[in-house]
C-alpha cells in the first residue's frame, strides 16, 4: 500500500491511498495549495488511523 501525492488540473497537490493491486482506497477529496499541507495530511492519516473506530450506521 503507499500514498501518491499529485496535482491535479488546477494545480493544487492532491493524494491517493492505492492498494498493492493498484487500486484506489481512498483519496485527498480536496486540493491543498501547499505541498507541505498535503503531506501534513498523509502522516496525519497514517498516524491516526490505526486509532479510528470503526461503526456501522443502520
Amino acid at each position: 500500500m503507499k500514498f501518491v501525492m499529485y496535482r491535479d488540473s488546477k494545480g493544487e497537490f492532491r493524494w491517493r491511498l492505492i492498494a498493492t493491486n493498484g487500486k484506489t482506497l481512498a483519496d485527498s477529496g480536496e486540493g491543498y495549495k501547499n505541498k507541505a499541507d498535503c503531506a501534513a495530511t498523509i502522516d496525519s492519516i497514517k498516524k491516526l488511523a490505526p486509532n479510528a473506530s470503526v461503526e456501522e450506521e443502520a
